[in-house]
């Protein structure tokens, strides 16, 4: 496919709001892609380069683009810089431009994607003038549409507002005519999510087969499971049955990948967050991982905690978070080393072990992590019970000991990714005293409204916070009171690399809320609050009782929020 015609497509779709009509017209641009482009066009439809896990991304401010696009241009710089600052989009400052600055060249959707990936891996000395240059020069190659859309995916901000669900949706309209492949799709992404690698196998080789073909891949992140919320353990039983009892952790969610044989890049383990993001620098503390590990290859779950030497004691998730640098690592290990609680095992020497029972996969995890010298890797404890009352003595227990309570499993369940079932369950302390809401709450921030008095020093006075409900972000909670001045002044640091001109199309927010200054869905903050009620304003249809923040979640990504569903449970 042409990418001018393709960019033609995009235009279409950014005029389109029905959901139902977007998947339909993704289905039909899936068609259109040939075989060898398909992974290029999607990443390309969701505004990106590769799977996040990956990271490949430009990095590049937008003055410096937009300075580069002037000089080959012989525009004067202040003037498109002026121009984006009025728009507040770099796809309207291409297509304000004198349409015969651009060449026309018709390029493929797979020529253009090779390269934006050859810009984007530049490196070393120089490396962001080099892209600059490269992107100005590709985007006056282009027809001025084209340009305009590449221009977006650059800077991240394509505004077509859909993610890779929007994608499985249209793979099973393709494949099955309808939505009735979804589920099965979305499995197979949970643990293999690079959409434009399911995108390939399944137009290339037929849904069976490619579903068929999906287990884990060393090197290649497996969506971590996550806990469903309950806080009574005679419901807890009834629900799960027999149980294994875990302590809940108050630190990092790290899944660890290990190749003796090493990786392309010569490495022997990679390390990813809940959010999928690539951490392997971060934690030196796993480069003598061989020397531990009885197998050749492995991928293990688990919760990096800091820990003081001197105590063995367990540090607070707030120096734990500390570790999460790019800079000074080996100080920052010095000063905070951490332990690595594993509690499940997902493969092992090419064998997918997520359809064993939590038993049996904690068995193999038992026999694959030695213990005897290895006091950095170590093997969570778990407890056996289908006694409610035993139960809330071990979650009694953890709380006395400084933990977060209990995480209770399945005892013959397999490892479900994502929030799916009763296979895993959290008891969290109450926070505060009784009649309080009895867990706190990872809510997306959505924007600000600037603040007066004392607090229009800080340049935010309150912030907007949405919790998810499928693809959208709704209004929950409205957030001014709580938070000391370092965090007003720490917040507003945090959101300012986020800003857009206007609100993304995901949010759903009533004019009586609408935010000073809107944000990208990039930033989660943990927040606790007396009890839901409500609301005739808040799109959620119920509001936070004086809601505060606890604390940011560095860890945790829009995937990773709360959503309705879960504040329908919380509420029953």
């Amino acid at each position: 496919m042409k990418f001018s015609e393709f960019a033609q497509q995009l235009e279409k779709l950014e005029k389109i709001s029905s959901r139902l009509t977007i998947t339909d017209e993704v289905a039909s641009l899936l068609k259109k892609l040939s075989h060898g482009e398909t992974e290029a066009g999607v990443y390309l439809l969701l505004g990106k380069l590769a799977p996040s896990y990956l990271g490949l991304e430009f990095n590049l401010g937008w003055k410096m683009l937009l300075r580069s696009i002037g000089q080959l241009a012989n525009i004067e710089s202040d003037k498109i810089l002026t121009d984006f600052k009025s728009k507040g989009d770099m796809g309207e400052v291409i297509m304000g431009l004198p349409a015969q600055l651009f060449a026309g060249k018709d390029f493929s959707v797979g020529e253009v994607y090779e390269k934006l990936v050859v810009i984007a891996r530049y490196g070393g000395t120089g490396s962001q003038e080099k892209k600059v240059t490269g992107l100005a020069e590709l985007l006056l190659s282009l027809d001025q549409l084209s340009a305009k859309f590449v221009a977006r995916i650059v800077m991240g901000h394509l505004r077509l507002g859909f993610s890779d669900k929007t994608i499985l949706d249209a793979l099973s309209v393709v494949s099955e005519g309808d939505k009735s492949a979804r589920k099965r799709l979305d499995e197979a992404y949970q643990i293999l999510p690079d959409v434009g690698l399911l995108s390939k196998n399944v137009l290339g080789e037929g849904l069976a087969h490619a579903l068929a073909s999906v287990g884990v891949r060393v090197g290649v992140p497996v969506i971590p499971a996550l806990c469903q919320r309950l806080n009574e353990t005679v419901e807890i039983i009834e629900k799960m049955g027999e149980v294994a009892i875990e302590r809940k952790y108050d630190g990092t969610r790290v899944q660890i990948h290990y190749k003796r044989t090493g990786f392309a890049d010569g490495t022997t383990v990679k390390t990813f967050t809940r959010s999928l993001e690539e951490t392997s620098l971060m934690f030196p503390e796993l480069t003598k991982i061989g020397d531990w590990i009885k197998a050749d290859e492995v991928v293990l779950d688990c919760e990096a905690v800091g820990f003081d030497p001197s105590t063995d004691k367990i540090l607070p998730f707030q120096m734990t978070i500390t570790r999460k640098r790019k800079h000074g690592i080996e100080a920052a290990a010095s000063s905070v080393p951490l332990r690595f609680f594993v509690f499940d095992i997902l493969a092992k020497d090419g064998e997918t072990l997520l359809q064993r029972p939590y038993y049996a996969r904690r068995e193999i995890l038992d026999r694959t992590v030695g213990t005897k010298t290895n006091k950095t890797l170590v093997v969570d404890e778990n407890y056996r019970t289908d006694d409610p009352k035993k139960l809330h003595e071990y979650h009694e227990q953890f709380l006395k000991e400084g933990f977060e309570g209990a995480v209770i499993k399945k005892w013959d369940g397999n490892y479900l990714p994502g929030r799916q079932g009763w296979n895993w369950v959290k008891i969290k302390e109450k926070e505060g005293s009784t009649g309080k809401l009895s867990d706190t709450l990872d809510l997306i921030v959505m924007g600000y409204y600037r603040g007066r008095g004392k607090r229009s020093n800080f340049g935010l006075g309150a912030f907007l916070a949405g919790v998810r409900k499928g693809e959208k972000i709704l209004t929950i909670a409205k957030i001014g009171t709580g938070l000391s001045d370092e965090q007003f002044r720490e917040i507003k640091k945090r959101l300012d690399p986020f800003v857009v001109h206007e609100k993304p199309g995901d949010y759903e927010v009533d004019e009586a809320l609408a935010a000073d200054v809107w944000v990208e869905p990039r930033l989660v903050v943990e927040i606790a609050a007396d009890e839901i009620t409500k609301s005739p304003v808040h799109t959620a249809g119920v509001a936070l009782r004086f809601p505060r923040l606890v604390k940011f979640r560095d860890d945790k990504d829009l995937s990773s929020a709360t959503t309705m569903a879960e504040i329908e449970s919380m509420k029953r």
